[in-house]
């Protein structure tokens, strides 16, 4: 029996009352672990994509262009199509069609909706992480730093500073944001972060929270107060002839212009009123004439035919030029927003690189070790039970330490070191014990000073760096000191020093 179409009707009804039921289940179980959390979210998340699937044939159904659900309710009525109706006739049609299926179909099974519950409920589905990303708690931008530094842009920093600053684009000077190697650079770290985001946050919704950013972007580009784009380059009248789509200043040969690639060379040209056509090398060179010659003394011969003067080709370059640069102004909006949704991972990641950077290899192996027998034995479900209004440490046992033992270790005491990157200590014996460990020891390695006893208690640089001249200053008394020991002697047998003697020499006395 071939499936009606009021049948798919209901049966699409009841798929999507028992979807929904799932996922009020599955949200009602307090997952025991992060992973156990990131898979719920997971699971939710392809239950909601079902159900929206779903919902979308219903709505096709009841739109009903083809007409096709209105003539099977015709039918069910017994309509004929002189317009009479045969109630009976359909009714042993339909009964007739029920029989001959189960004539077929002796033995229908039944699903167990209770095991196919507990089934969708234990599913763990396959989220893809790199082995940097250690299952979303960090980024792994390697790839998006070499193309950093590699580039036009970029310089070269250490990956740890790129982490910090990959987010501040308004450092960037503009004539190297209009280039194609910047835009593409934005578009795979925008790539990146949503893909992060997404494995990450599955229930987070971010075509509204795009939206959002859109609206606000398109007010404050209309303002002029987007940070590095305020004069919106072209807007302000500040336009010459060597300012069209390429600002041509940057290229001093045309091997360099030339890796701008045809389609931008056509641009530039097309926007000066110049012939578009021929290979790259003779585009490059066709364009590169307008870096030190005006377009009124250029040979005509240039000119593309149709060339209306000089005005309308401005106006066409500032229409296309303010286009690019919003284009680059928004995909640097949402990068910074999402940098603000990944703003504690962000600071985790760099953490963990620093932390690695001060760390053997042995160490390294233990520490993964160790976070994969966390990772199996924790439990929120404790910890989210636990009453602490006061936020006191936890003890051994793994409950609140006693608020008299908090007060007298100093606990509620806040100790800055400015080395370490102006981390906070609480309580005197934490701060004591950091001159020790891997975030203070790497501050130190950074300022080029050895971490010893002498710099026990000194948590500022620059009285880090003054006492190591100090010392440095004391340890060379101890040298020596050729112009004050070398000795020299005259032809008469006296004795004097190499500074002494110079000096008598040159005035003649020896």
């Amino acid at each position: 029996m071939s499936s009606t179409l009021l049948e798919v009707t209901r049966s699409a009804h009841e798929e999507v009352e028992r979807l929904e039921r799932l996922v009020v289940k599955d949200l009602q179980r307090d997952p025991a672990s992060g992973r156990e959390r990131l898979f719920q979210g997971h699971r939710v998340r392809n239950v909601i994509e079902t159900i929206i699937s779903t919902t979308d044939k219903l709505i096709e159904i009841y739109e009903d262009k083809d007409s096709a659900r209105k003539d099977e309710i015709a039918a069910l009525g017994g309509q004929t199509a002189t317009g009479g109706t045969n109630v009976f006739s359909a009714f042993y049609d339909r009964l007739k069609e029920i029989r001959e299926y189960h004539r077929r179909h002796p033995v229908g099974l039944v699903a167990d909706a209770a095991a196919e519950y507990e089934e969708l409920l234990k599913e763990e589905p396959v989220i893809e992480f790199s082995g940097e990303e250690a299952f979303g708690r960090y980024l792994d931008m390697h790839e998006l730093y070499n193309e950093f530094i590699n580039s036009k842009f970029g310089e070269r920093i250490e990956y740890s500073a790129f982490l910090e600053t990959f987010s501040q684009t308004h450092n960037i000077p503009l004539k190297l944001k209009l280039t194609r190697q910047y835009r593409e650079y934005l578009e795979h770290l925008l790539e990146y972060l949503i893909s992060f985001f997404q494995r990450t946050e599955p229930l987070q919704d971010l075509d509204r929270i795009y939206i959002k950013v859109e609206a606000e972007f398109e007010e404050q580009w209309e303002d002029g107060k987007i940070i590095g784009w305020e004069n919106k380059g072209l807007e302000n009248g500040h336009t010459s002839s060597g300012e069209f789509a390429l600002d041509l200043d940057y290229y001093s040969t045309v091997e360099e212009l030339m890796e701008v690639g045809p389609e931008k060379l056509k641009e530039a040209l097309a926007a000066r009123g110049l012939k578009t056509g021929g290979t790259v090398a003779q585009r490059a060179e066709r364009l590169f004439l307008t870096k030190h010659t005006p377009l009124e003394k250029l040979d005509r011969k240039h000119f593309a035919k149709g060339y209306r003067g000089l005005e309308e080709n401005v106006a066409g370059a500032i229409l296309q030029q303010n286009g690019t640069m919003k284009e680059i102004a928004l995909l640097e909006g949402k990068m910074q927003k999402m940098c603000e949704l990944l703003n504690e991972v962000i600071l985790q990641t760099k953490e963990n690189v620093e932390k690695k950077q001060a760390l053997t290899y042995e160490e390294m192996e233990a520490e993964r070790e160790e976070e994969e027998i966390q990772a199996d034995s924790e439990s929120d479900e404790d910890d989210q039970q636990i009453y602490n209004p006061l936020k006191l440490p936890m003890g051994w046992d793994g409950k609140p330490i006693p608020y008299w033992l908090y007060k007298l270790h100093g606990l509620g005491q806040e100790f800055k070191c400015e080395i370490c990157g102006n981390y906070s200590y609480w309580g005197r014996r934490a701060f004591e014990r950091h001159f020790k460990e891997w975030r203070h020891q790497h501050g130190m390695r950074c300022l080029n000073i050895p971490n010893t006893k002498n710099f026990n208690e000194i948590t500022s640089i620059e009285e880090a760096k003054a006492l190591w001249e100090r010392i440095q200053e004391r340890s060379g008394l101890n040298k020596w000191r050729p112009d004050l020991e070398e000795e020299y002697e005259d032809r008469e047998g006296n004795i004097y020093n190499k500074k002494t003697y110079t000096d008598l020499q040159r005035q003649g006395l020896i």
